[in-house]
């Protein structure tokens, strides 16, 4: 691996006033203060819109990072960014998320997911600045796969939903790029992401908002589906230390490039029972005084089918990137969602 350093360098990221997006700024500011970042966001009513202004706010106080309001799907505006900033590493997490909403909108996913990618891409492939592309990718890929826990060595053809087919092109299309232009390039499976200010249509955060209101919540596959969630920490920790270490380039006996091109898993390895993790959020939300303390929760739980696109269980195999950066997510779910509760208790009081 090639070691990538920070300090003093240009980074691009797409989707900064996203949840992982932003977290992630606020984190490479951490490490290396000495950074400039460029934030890049569309700020689409996709979920409210506040949230992502929230985020935006706590970014303000970096003194070199740049907020650019566009769409990574606008080709003209990406060439135009790469060749203003010229970025040393790029972590592309713009993308349009969650595998419902691809069912009723399909064309929201190949916009962003496609032809945005598409277009970071293209704008690497020309820029002599770049030392290493990191792009989010899934653990919707792994689809109804039955072993567990999830490697990335496993075949991954046959997703659910268009969601997860949009996230296993962008590997195709990264390891197409990196063949043939020596980008190099890593891809990250992430497992459920959670956390303080995080998406609304998650089942943390859209539970949260229904028992505040008094509405019933639906458990999906009668409380029988498990997550391996991920606190957005851990995440970003991870995000990081990918960031400085590119895979190598080197040339192959025909001396064409073997593609510098890799791809991990991030999740907690350890999947959670949907049933337990709803107690744990409930008994943490009465903790923050989010809801009384005599809350009938039993009255606002309704188990109900497996919905179109869903998968039973999610469980990362982390093997790789322990080996490769020395690193394992640990955050436990208790403490991930009491962060959550008090950060709901504060903004929404």
């Amino acid at each position: 691996m090639s070691i990538v350093t920070l300090d003093k360098k240009t980074i691009l990221v797409t989707g900064a006033a996203g949840f992982i997006g932003s977290n992630l700024v606020k984190r490479i500011y951490q490490e290396a203060p000495s950074a400039t970042v460029i934030g890049i966001d569309n700020m689409n009513a996709y979920y409210d819109v506040a949230l992502k202004e929230f985020r935006l706010n706590e970014l303000a106080k970096y003194p070199t990072f740049t907020f650019v309001k566009g769409n990574i799907a606008d080709k003209a505006l990406i060439t135009e960014l790469f060749e203003k900033y010229k970025p040393s590493v790029v972590v592309n997490l713009a993308a349009q998320a969650g595998v419902r909403y691809s069912i009723t909108n399909p064309d929201a996913y190949v916009e962003s997911n496609l032809v945005g990618f598409f277009n970071i891409l293209e704008a690497c492939r020309h820029c002599e600045s770049l030392e290493h592309l990191v792009y989010a990718s899934s653990s919707s890929v792994y689809g109804s796969n039955k072993k567990v826990p999830y490697s990335t060595d496993d075949k991954v053809d046959n997703p659910v939903s268009l969601y997860a087919a949009t996230k296993k092109s962008n590997e195709l299309m990264a390891h197409a790029y990196s063949k043939l232009y020596n980008i190099p390039s890593t891809g990250l499976r992430f497992f459920t992401v959670y956390g303080p200010a995080g998406r609304p249509d998650m089942a943390y955060f859209g539970f949260t908002n229904k028992l505040v209101k008094g509405e019933t919540i639906k458990i999906f596959n009668y409380g029988n589906c498990k997550r391996d969630f991920t606190y957005v920490d851990d995440i970003v920790e991870g995000v990081v230390r990918v960031m400085k270490k590119a895979p190598d380039k080197k040339n192959g006996e025909d001396g064409l490039p073997i593609p510098p091109y890799a791809v991990y898993n991030i999740g907690n390895q350890n999947p959670e029972n949907l049933l337990d993790f709803v107690q744990i959020l409930s008994e943490e939300l009465v903790r923050a005084k989010v809801l009384p303390e005599d809350y009938d929760f039993e009255a606002h739980k309704e188990l109900v089918p497996m919905q179109p696109g869903d998968v039973p269980v999610t469980y990362a195999d982390t093997s790789a990137l322990e080996r490769d950066f020395g690193y394992k997510p640990s955050t436990s779910l208790r403490t991930g969602l009491r962060k959550f509760a008090e950060w709901y208790a504060e903004f929404y009081k």
